[in-house]
Formats: C-alpha cells, sequence, structure tokens
C-alpha cells in the first residue's frame, strides 16, 4: 500500500474514531500533497499528473522540519502547549514517513555513494547528494547528510 492509500485509510479510521487532533493533521497532510498536484498540473505536465511517492515523501519530509522549528520556537518563548501540539503533529506525520536511518546507517550510505559515484574531491559533492536523494528519500535528513558528505571528500 502507498503512502497515499496508507493516508486515505488513516483519514477514515481518525473520523470514524472522531480524534479531532489526529484528523486535523492528516488533513494538512492531504492539502499539501493536493497542492502538489495542481502546481504539478500548471506546469505543463499531463493530465491528471500527481506527485510521485518520492515527492509525497518529501513533502512530509519538509512538513516534519517545519514543525520541528515550530515547537523549538514555541519553546523557547515559553509556549508549551504549542510546542506540544506541534510535537503531535510530528508524530502523526512520521506515522507515513519510512524508518530513519541511524548515524552508522548514514555513514555506511554515504561511503556507498562515494564509492558508487566515484567521488574524490568536493566537486563531486553533487553527484553523491543526487545518489543519497534517490536512494533514500524520506530515510535520512539531508541537512545533515550534506556536512558529512563534505568532510568525507575534502
Amino acid at each position: 500500500m502507498d503512502v497515499r492509500q496508507r493516508l486515505s485509510v488513516a483519514l477514515k479510521e481518525a473520523m470514524k474514531s472522531k480524534d479531532v487532533d489526529r484528523l486535523s493533521t492528516l488533513r494538512l497532510i492531504n492539502a499539501a500533497i493536493k497542492d502538489r498536484d495542481i502546481a504539478l498540473r500548471g506546469t505543463g505536465a499531463e493530465e491528471g499528473a500527481t506527485a510521485g511517492t518520492d515527492e509525497v515523501l518529501a513533502i512530509l519530509g519538509r512538513m516534519v522540519k517545519q514543525r520541528q522549528e515550530s515547537a523549538r520556537a514555541y519553546e523557547e518563548g515559553g509556549r508549551l502547549e504549542l510546542a506540544a501540539k506541534e510535537q503531535a503533529e510530528i508524530k502523526v506525520i512520521g506515522d507515513f514517513l519510512p524508518r530513519q536511518l541511524n548515524t552508522a546507517e548514514t555513514e555506511a550510505a554515504v561511503d556507498a555513494a562515494i564509492v558508487e559515484t566515484g567521488a574524490d574531491s568536493i566537486r563531486d559533492m553533487g553527484r553523491v547528494m543526487a545518489v543519497l536523494k534517490e536512494k533514500y528519500m524520506g530515510q535520512m535528513d539531508f541537512g545533515r547528510v550534506g556536512p558529512m558528505v563534505k568532510s568525507k571528500l575534502g
């Protein structure tokens, strides 16, 4: 079952169980995905084109990152109830993301991508990142991976 189907099932379950907070977050996810679908149609893509699984995972990853930043800002501002709401949304969104790679797995993936691309200098960083994004979209934080790749190539 792909992400869209899992999302649809979860939405129906949340409606049936009257889980208002989960339902709200699931609707936000749906809206973000539909926005992307509409944007694709505006670019001249074929009729009925929709965001692929990788794009949906990227959207979910961005949503998690946005909520982490918001939660941090709320905590710094002493608004703990709002920070808790953001954390709850992160948990719901995380249910649809693949398992995140741990540090050792991420390093192994970076090393494998460097070997695969034959990268030997910082100029090859883009090729390494492209391979990682193709294979591990949604499974690693590319904001942390970039410096890791840079240090191994530099």
